[in-house]
């Protein structure tokens, strides 16, 4: 397994995202997956499966040590001592003692983001996290959240994949000594059917999803892809025996078009 370093964070390039994973299927992907040798889970207080998420753990039989775990608070909880509460009750859902990586979910511009920071920056100095970082946030937020956290943002977890176009906002992470977290790596799927993906696979005999998840993590960026099928569960972690060329590299990055954001909401930021 490869790792994206971070601010002192060691993230696992690749890693397993439950949302919409629900139940005895979300315990079960995340004890197989933690069995074929993920060692990053991600999951989120939205999400309602930290309870399963932290079943699937215990049930893997691996040392909980050597598994990166993320949740994210949700918005409606970044009044500070909501902040401090809802992640005791996270920890709680969880059965952990502390998450590896603590992200505010996106931005609310309702709430000052210095006192959310605060907040944030205190529940790891009381032990609850090892790390904090941000997610869905866009240049000029990461440039307000640096200057505005007492402690070293590790992470922007953000939508990311040959179809949207991250330049800046990867070029601000790595400008601020930050990693880039990619959800929704295979475009919720579409990639599977790529045929140019396909093509550049077929010389290293990958699939499409294969080949895009190495164009991630030859970035430097960690990948989070979400299934609930456990023959994906391995196609998605074997992407370690192959290299792209750096054609093929801008390629893909070429593909990219400004209509490929997936995941847009109302309450989003005004996206760069």
């Amino acid at each position: 397994m490869q790792f994206v370093e971070a601010n002192g964070a060691r993230i696992p390039a690749i890693g397993l995202g439950t949302w919409e994973l629900r139940g005895r299927t979300c315990a079960r992907v995340v004890e197989q997956a933690l069995r074929l040798g993920y060692r990053h889970i991600d999951t989120a207080q939205i999400y309602e499966n930290e309870s399963e998420v932290g079943e699937g753990l215990r049930a893997s039989g691996v040392n909980r040590d050597e598994v990166f775990v993320t949740t994210k608070v949700w918005t409606t909880h970044f009044a500070p001592n909501d902040l401090e509460r809802s992640t005791k009750d996270s920890l709680a859902r969880l059965r952990l003692t502390h998450v590896d990586l603590l992200l505010l979910h996106w931005p609310n511009p309702r709430i000052p983001l210095q006192e959310t920071l605060g907040a944030l920056a205190h529940v790891k100095e009381l032990g609850m996290t090892k790390h904090i970082g941000v997610s869905n946030f866009t240049v000029a937020l990461i440039e307000e959240a640096v200057t505005a956290c007492p402690a070293p943002l590790v992470c922007d977890q953000v939508e990311y994949h040959p179809y949207l176009d991250q330049t800046k906002v990867l070029r601000a992470c790595s400008g601020n000594g930050m990693a880039l977290v990619a959800y929704s790596p295979i475009a919720k799927g579409r990639i599977k059917n790529d045929e140019a993906l396909a093509r550049i696979g077929e010389k290293y005999r990958k699939t499409a999803a294969q080949v895009c998840l190495r164009w991630l993590v030859q970035q430097n960026v960690a990948a989070i892809p979400r299934t609930s099928k456990i023959e994906r569960l391995s196609e998605n972690i074997e992407i370690f025996d192959f290299e792209l060329s750096d054609d093929e590299m801008s390629q893909i990055s070429a593909m990219s078009s400004p209509k490929g954001r997936l995941t847009d909401f109302g309450f989003a930021p005004k996206w760069d």
